[in-house]
């Protein structure tokens, strides 16, 4: 009965209900240090005197976590998973711990680059347990409750990270952080005993240019995120030097045929990081926009975030309840899309014609939905298009589209942003979202391109044995 009885009474029944509970505190810890970086930032900069290393702060963690992503998979595809995710949190805490008790902006960046490896590496641990704990119906069930775990940090993480700073120090952020991550942790120790070696065929070999690609394109990611702050010609060239080595960096890095949407794993991947892009590259200008063109303070501005991340859960909720039968891989990324574009055209459209803020809160938050259908379903899908040999790619790869694509949306945006001058530029904002609406426009065509979807596999592991492959 094990496995099948389980499955049909939910992720927190049995002998799944530890392994759930556990997982969905990690991605609530990563969720509220998140937005609470994002509400602390200013007053950190301030203090450690390093407002010129302000944007690295954010892109630093993203970019660290590719190499993190990379080392993590092939490590968790030979050894099982189980020391990979006792080595992530070891070193996710003691990156916290680094970035708690900075005294200089450098040692805080050196703690959210060791922070950022840790995290990225724990991210795939975790689509490694969903592959090999939860039969493939549940799947979709785990991944709503992830989106769910933003919920509670993105009501209260804001305003108890800005509490805890005034009345305290923002190091007591970071501290607190550290000890909910611990906790948290400690309640996914008993299932990590369950995560062995898989079989001596399917275990692949170290894959050290692969690791040694990771670390290439974590420098040019870096790049093209301090390519605003450089001169003209010094911008241009590391741009030019940036995109070139973030392709060429990635391509080894992902399923074979990514960058051009061959059907199956290649197609979702490159969708993930598409929309990624899309939305995070303009999310950062959302309550920016809101601050500047219409007065509102920082915390009403924030207000879009939070909605968002409410339908986020909302919408993920809605879509591990009605199933695949129901909706089908291509209605769920159409559809998501669509909402995704609808919530950046009313950003362009207030931008443009000074609307009332109120319309690009509501904006956002049919985006939050579209993101929330959207999410779970590639993540249900990269599962299903790998196997028990190369799941830690798999999930490795969706990972490292999802930081990549993250990061160079904000690069992009942030080039476009400064180079048309900034908050009083006219068309600053405007350019912002015009350029993410394209990139969600060519994550609809790697939509058209998704190909057959295997169907849901007996098996508890999830994976449809279909090999996943390396390369651009």
């Amino acid at each position: 009965m094990g496995d099948e009885a389980a499955g049909r009474t939910g992720i927190l029944s049995g002998r799944y209900a530890l392994a759930t509970v556990g997982m969905v505190a990690i991605v609530g810890v990563a969720a509220f240090q998140n937005l609470a970086m994002t509400t602390v930032m200013p007053e950190i900069s301030r203090d450690l005197d390093g407002e010129t290393l302000y944007a690295l702060a954010f892109a630093a963690p993203l970019a660290a976590g590719v190499p993190g992503m990379v080392l993590a998979g092939n490590w968790a595809d030979r050894a099982g998973g189980r020391v990979v995710a006792w080595v992530s949190a070891a070193l996710f805490a003691i990156g916290t711990a680094i970035v708690m008790l900075a005294p200089t902006m450098v040692v805080f960046l050196v703690g959210r680059l060791v922070e950022g490896f840790g995290a990225g590496a724990i991210d795939v641990v975790l689509y490694v347990l969903v592959a090999r704990i939860f039969p493939a119906e549940l799947h979709g069930p785990v991944f709503a409750g992830f989106a769910a775990a933003w919920v509670v940090p993105a009501l209260v993480g804001p305003a108890l990270a800005g509490i805890v700073t005034d009345v305290w120090d923002w190091h007591w952020v970071f501290a607190g952080a550290l000890a909910i991550a611990v906790v948290s942790f400690a309640l996914l120790v008993p299932t990590l005993r369950r995560l062995g070696p898989p079989a001596e065929g399917v275990r692949p070999p170290w894959q050290r240019v692969r690791i040694g690609w990771s670390v290439g394109a974590a420098a040019a990611i870096l790049l093209l995120n301090v390519a605003a702050d450089l001169a003209s010609w010094a911008r241009i060239v590391a741009v030019i030097v940036g995109l070139v080595g973030t392709w060429a960096a990635l391509r080894p890095l992902l399923p074979v045929g990514t960058f051009r949407a061959a059907p199956g794993l290649s197609s979702v991947v490159l969708v993930r990081g598409l929309v990624a892009a899309a939305f995070f590259g303009s999310e950062a200008y959302v309550p920016f926009l809101l601050q500047a063109r219409h007065d509102l303070s920082a915390s009403a501005a924030g207000l879009a975030l939070t909605v968002a991340a409410l339908s986020w859960a909302g919408a993920s909720w809605l879509h591990g309840r009605l199933g695949e039968a129901r909706l089908t891989a291509a209605r769920t990324f159409g559809g998501g899309l669509v909402l995704v574009l609808v919530s950046l055209l009313t950003a362009l459209a207030v931008a443009t014609l000074d609307l009332p803020w109120w319309v690009l809160v509501v904006g956002w938050f049919i985006g939050g939905a579209g993101m929330g259908a959207i999410y779970p379903r590639a993540s249900m899908l990269t599962l299903r298009f790998s196997g028990e040999g190369d799941d830690g790619f798999a999930s490795s790869a969706l990972t490292i589209a999802d930081a990549s694509g993250s990061v160079v949306g904000l690069a992009v945006t942030g080039l476009l942003f400064v180079g048309a001058g900034g908050a009083e530029g006219a068309w600053s904002f405007p350019l912002v979202f015009v350029a993410m609406t394209a990139i969600a426009l060519v994550a609809t065509v790697a939509v058209r391109r998704l190909g057959p979807v295997p169907a849901v596999p007996s098996t508890p592991s999830g994976g449809s044995r279909v090999p996943a492959g390396a390369g651009g």
